[in-house]
Parts: structure tokens; C-alpha cells; sequence
């Protein structure tokens, strides 16, 4: 090659050189056995076709027709044509790849629909080849990964499961399923911080998955403890534990065939009192007990009978006293149980049984599994809860009411944390209409509430005082209801409230609060008793400390009460100068306290004086604005309205205001209902 002198030439050609070594690294990438390194070739490669400027075309057809002869320049030139050539072949090869590609998209996702058909139909095996053979169609596709690693589950061959999600999380760093799917592979070879990570992973993914994400993790915290508890069982069996030893005897002696029904029975009994802990559940469990005693032809047969002799019957207790044993606290034992056929179908038929003890017996297993989360969704996914319902509701005022009243009657002689507990249980009871209203019809229910809340001056301990709030609560619930009952012990109730009103503890003083908004409506000699108990000035107080919950209650008392008593309007006048309380909660984000504080202020304004100290205020525009405003509760459009006209009847000088605010078609508009009131 001649040299080359001119310095601009010389620029050039190192200039070629080195796009002569780009091309050279391209087309080893091109080749290399490596895919990333093979895939970031051809992506660089299609880069480079895109970006290709014009001029280089230019320059090499002036080197073709070029007529001057310059040995230097030819050599460069000639290379020039070739590189465009090879150029030139990239681009043809970039389109034919294209183009295969597609046609290899089209096989891969037709040899997916083939492996997801076998799937359904629970051929694993071929799914899986399906999967795999559309995977030698196209490597880089997430989906024939993921889908491949769901039949390796089913398989049971969970490290290759892990693999093909590894390999899907190389196609799509982002893939939520592989990151579920290589959860549940890690869990089943019990690397339960491995599963953890991966469903950790899937929450940062995607925080929407947040409820599947809780689902994941209780499984893995579930089995995790399963396997620690079995574990400890075993060493306890191993080294010779009296306990441990007997679960496995008295399980062979029950194992056995065709024996007399007292023999079982008798055999349940000494087996129930031997199992005291964790340990014992667990052994019962290893030691196939669920199997022995549910597919015994006698007791399944005792157990099952729809009409049952005294003998059934009797064991038929003894099975349920069992399984609460075996169940209390063991999370696994209680998905084993309520899983078998026999029990699922069995429990809610025995819960109407008619016969009592198995009622009872029936129900503490229920409440057994309804005290932690997985229990209540095992029962909400395996049980008929609306048959369950409608047999508590049965139940309730017979055997269930009574027990609860005596209960509350012996507030001071019985734990009072599990009463407070109890009486929670019952207000959430209240949710359901039937039982509410059966409650609520019960005198001796309510007698038994306000003997519990006198109680609460005697008794000073933090407990009692829980059970006080407690069954405030449960009293607001009952009060959701009205009848004869309420209105007869309103005033006693009321009155009750009231001394509450002084207590240091202010969760009892808003209960309290709560209790008097709900039960004055119910008589007028109520809002008698309470006025002259000075019910308005407390409740001022509390509307003045603030606090959004006693707010609303207080202001729904100060509207029952100036709604019926001329006393009640004259002392809020009194003791709330000028309305700046009521005015106040007019600003309330809150519609119910709005429309209560626009009644009340209604009703006030019949006061002499009361509308005359509002002339310097913001009433008009305050009432104004709610009024003609659009809240959800019609309510507060219609108070604000009334008190809008009464406040221009009692002082027509408001009026002037009310019409630079061009607010007399509201008014007009509400007149309505000032006639009506």
C-alpha cells in the first residue's frame, strides 16, 4: 500500500481503521455463543443501519465514479466499498431476523395455547415439553418461562421451577409471576427466607398486590411454624417423654376396629386429657390421628347419624371436646379438621342438632376457630355462614342472653379483661338486626348495663373501668333500635350518663356523651331530667374543648333538648354569648354537625335578644351559604334554611344583609319550611 502523505488522508484512514475494529467486534458479537453478548451485537448493529448518515452513501458512489487514480486514495476507497457492503448485508440480515422473529413469535405463542390446554387438563408432563418446545422458538419470552415453572410445581420439581423464573427475570426484570411462582418453589423446599424475599420483591413490583402479598407471607410464617412444631414434637417422642409416648399409644388403641362404642369413647376421653400442649397437638397430628379417628366406622357412623341414641350422643360430645383440644391455638391442626368432608358437611348440621350439649359443644369449637384470623377464613371459605347466623340467632335470646346477662350482673366477681372482651363481642353482635333488636327488647340486659356502670365509682381498677366503656358502646348499638323498653328506662339511662359526665377518663366522658345523643329522643321526661341536671352547660364545654367525635355527640344533644324545652334554648343563649360555639361549627368539615349546630341555633333564635346579638356577626352569610349549598345530607340545606327565616322574622333587620348578599330567593324559597316548624 503506497503511503500516504497528505495529512487530511492520513486522519481518514485511521478513521476507517478504526471503524474496520468496531466491525469486527460487531460481527464476533454477532457469533459469540454468549446471548446477552449476541443480543447487544445485533441491538448495536440495528443502531448503527438506523443512524447511518446519507453522506456516507454520498462518498461511496463518488468513489465508484471517481476518474482520478490516487494509489493511497484507492486502497481507502476500495475499503470503503466493502465496508458499506457488509453494511449493506447487516441491514438485509436485520430485516430477515425480523422477519423470522415473527414467524417465531407466532410458533412460540400457538405452542403455549397447546401447553396451557394440557395444563388445564392436568397433563403437567406435556405442558411442560409444549413449553419447552416453544422455547427453543423464542428464548427471550417471559411467559413460556413462568408457565413451564407453574407445571414443574405441579410436578413437584421445584429447583427447576426456580430456574425457569431465574430465566424469566432475565426477559423481564419486572415479572410479578415469576417472583410468585419461585415463592412458592423455595417454600416447598422450606427456604422460607428465600420465599419471604420473593413475595418482598412482588410488594415492591407492584403495592396493589399488597392483600396477595399478606396471603403469601401467613402461608410461609404458617408452615415455617408447622415444621418447628413437628420438629419439637419429634425430639420430645424421641427422647422418651411420658406425654409424647402416650399420644402414640392411646392413637394404636383407638386404631383399632369393630370395638363396642364405649370403648372409643372412653379411649377419646383419656386421649383428650392427655393432650395439654403444643406438643401433644402436634404428635396427634404426625401420628395420622385425624385419619384414625374421622375414618372410624363406628364413630364416623355415631358422629354422622342424623337421628343419634343416648350412646351416640354421648360421643359425639367427646369427639367435639377432642378436636377443641387438638385445635386450641394450632392454626394447622385447625385447617386439617375443618378440610376433612366429614366435619365440614357435619358441623353446622350438629349446630342445629336440637339436642343441647352438642349445641354447646359445637358452638366453643366455632368460637375456637373464630379467635384469630386464619380460623375466621377457614370458616368464611369452608362453612355456610348464613345458615350459622340464622342458628345463633335461634340460639341467642334462649341460651346465649341469659348467660351474657348474668355475666353483667356479676361484673365485679368475674374476670373483668375477658368481660370487657365479651361485652365487645356482643356490640359486635349488635351488627346483626335480629340479635340487636332481641337485645334490645331484653329489661334484664338493660337493668344488668346499668348495674355494671354504678359500679364504676366503687370500682376504681383500670379493668372494670374497660368493661364500662365497653358496654357504653354496646348500649349505643342497642339504642340504634326503639320499643317500649328503651322509652320506659330512658330516664334511668339518661340519668346514669350523667354522673358519667364528671368521670377523669375521657373515652367514658364521650361514651357517655354518645349514650344521652341517642337515648333523649326517646322521652321527653329524659330531656326533662337532663336539663335540670345542667346537661346544656357540659355540653357547651365539651363543644368548646373540641374534639370531632364528643362534638357531634354533644351538639346532637343540645338539638334534642332545645328542640322540646324552652329552658334548654334560654341557658345555651346564656351560656353561649353571642353563638360563637354554634357559629363555630357552621365551619365544620362535618355535615351532621353542621346541621344539628344550624337546628339548634333555630331554635334558640326564639329567645328575646338572641337574633338582635347576632347584627354584628357573620350569620347570614354562614346560613346563607349552607342553605343554598349542596350537601349530601338534605338536611343541613333545610336547618340552615329555617334558622335563616326565623333569624329574619325575630330581627328584620338582618334582612338588609340578606339582601346585599342577594340571598332573598333563598329565603323565599325556605319559608316553607319556618311555616312548617
Amino acid at each position: 500500500m503506497a503511503a500516504l502523505s497528505d495529512p487530511q488522508e492520513e486522519e481518514d484512514f485511521q478513521r476507517f481503521l478504526s471503524r474496520v475494529d468496531d466491525i469486527s467486534r460487531l460481527v464476533q458479537g454477532l457469533s459469540s455463543a454468549d446471548t446477552a453478548v449476541r443480543d447487544a451485537a445485533i441491538a448495536e448493529t440495528d443502531r448503527r443501519l438506523r443512524e447511518r448518515p446519507d453522506s456516507e452513501k454520498r462518498a461511496a458512489d463518488r468513489t465508484v465514479i471517481n476518474n482520478r487514480r490516487d494509489p493511497g486514495r484507492d486502497s481507502v476507497n476500495a475499503e470503503a466499498v466493502h465496508t458499506e457492503a457488509f453494511l449493506a448485508a447487516l441491514e438485509k440480515d436485520a430485516k430477515e431476523r425480523a422477519k423470522r422473529r415473527k414467524k417465531n413469535e407466532r410458533l412460540a405463542n400457538a405452542l403455549k395455547e397447546e401447553g396451557n390446554v394440557a395444563f388445564r387438563k392436568g397433563d403437567y408432563s406435556t405442558a411442560a415439553q409444549k413449553y419447552t418446545d416453544g422455547l427453543q422458538k423464542l428464548k427471550d419470552m417471559p411467559e413460556l418461562y413462568t408457565n413451564r415453572a407453574q407445571a414443574y410445581l405441579r410436578m413437584h420439581e421445584y429447583g427447576k421451577a426456580i430456574g425457569d423464573c431465574e430465566w424469566a427475570l432475565k426477559c423481564n426484570a419486572k415479572c410479578i409471576k415469576a417472583y410468585f411462582l419461585m415463592g412458592k418453589a423455595h417454600l416447598a423446599l422450606k427456604h422460607y427466607d428465600e420465599s419471604r424475599e420473593c413475595y418482598q420483591k412482588l410488594l415492591q413490583l407492584d403495592p396493589q398486590k399488597e392483600s396477595l402479598f399478606k396471603d403469601c407471607m401467613n402461608e410461609v410464617n404458617l408452615e415455617e411454624k408447622r415444621m418447628q412444631e413437628e420438629d419439637r414434637a419429634m425430639k420430645a417422642f424421641q427422647s422418651g417423654e411420658h406425654a409424647a409416648l402416650s399420644i402414640k399409644d392411646l392413637l394404636q388403641k383407638l386404631d383399632r376396629p369393630d370395638q363396642n362404642i364405649l370403648y372409643y369413647m372412653g379411649g377419646i376421653q383419656v386421649l383428650t386429657g392427655a393432650i395439654k400442649e403444643c406438643t401433644e397437638q402436634t404428635l396427634f397430628r404426625t401420628n395420622n390421628g385425624f385419619s384414625i379417628i374421622n375414618d372410624n366406622k363406628v364413630i364416623r357412623r355415631s358422629f354422622c347419624a342424623e337421628r343419634k341414641s343416648a350412646a351416640e350422643v354421648d360421643l359425639c360430645v367427646c369427639l367435639l371436646s377432642l378436636w377443641q383440644a387438638v385445635c386450641a391455638g394450632n392454626e394447622e391442626n385447625q385447617r386439617l379438621l375443618l378440610t376433612h368432608p366429614d366435619v365440614n358437611a357435619q358441623l353446622l348440621e350438629l349446630l342445629c342438632s336440637g339436642v343441647l350439649e352438642i349445641q354447646k359443644e359445637t358452638l366453643a369449637l366455632i368460637a375456637l376457630y373464630s379467635d384469630n384470623e386464619n380460623g375466621r377464613r377457614l370458616l368464611v371459605k369452608h362453612q355456610d355462614l348464613s345458615r350459622f347466623k340464622a342458628q345463633c340467632r335461634l340460639m341467642f335470646s334462649t341460651s346465649v342472653l341469659p348467660l351474657f346477662t348474668q355475666l353483667l350482673a356479676s361484673a365485679k366477681l368475674v374476670d373483668q379483661a375477658a368481660l370487657a372482651c365479651c361485652i365487645g363481642i356482643m356490640g359486635n353482635l349488635c351488627a346483626d338486626a335480629t340479635i340487636r333488636v332481641q337485645m334490645a327488647e331484653c329489661s334484664e340486659c338493660w337493668q344488668a348495663c346499668l348495674q355494671l356502670v354504678d359500679g364504676c365509682a366503687d370500682v376504681g381498677t383500670t379493668k372494670y373501668r374497660e368493661c364500662v366503656f365497653a358496654v357504653l358502646g354496646l348500649m349505643m348499638n342497642l339504642l340504634l333500635e326503639s320499643n317500649s323498653v328503651i322509652q320506659c328506662l330512658a330516664v334511668d339511662i339518661s340519668g346514669r350518663c350523667m354522673s358519667l359526665l364528671r368521670d377523669q377518663d375521657g373515652r367514658i366522658v364521650t361514651r357517655a356523651t354518645g349514650v344521652l345523643s341517642r337515648i333523649l329522643a326517646a322521652s321527653s321526661l329524659a330531656v326533662e331530667e337532663a336539663v335540670k341536671g345542667g346537661v346544656v352547660k357540659k355540653m357547651i364545654k365539651f363543644l368548646k374543648a373540641g374534639g370531632q367525635t364528643t362534638s357531634s355527640y354533644a351538639i346532637k344533644v343540645l338539638s334534642i333538648c332545645t328542640r322540646s324545652s324552652r329552658q334548654a334554648q334560654e341557658e345555651v343563649v346564656k351560656s353561649d354569648k353571642k353563638f360563637s360555639v354554634l357559629l363555630k361549627l357552621l365551619d365544620s368539615e362535618s355535615e351532621l354537625i353542621v346541621g344539628n349546630a344550624a337546628f339548634c341555633l333555630g331554635q334558640c333564635l326564639v329567645v328575646p335578644g338572641a337574633a338582635t346579638s347576632l347584627l354584628n356577626s357573620n350569620i347570614v352569610m354562614a346560613l346563607l351559604k349552607h342553605a343554598g349549598g349542596d350537601a349530601a345530607r338534605t338536611s343541613v340545606q333545610e336547618n340552615a334554611a329555617i334558622a335563616l327565616g326565623k333569624l329574619c322574622v325575630a330581627e328584620p333587620r338582618h334582612i338588609f344583609q340578606l339582601r346585599e348578599l342577594n340571598g332573598m330567593a333563598i329565603l323565599n324559597s325556605s319559608m316553607k319550611y319556618v311555616h312548617s316548624s
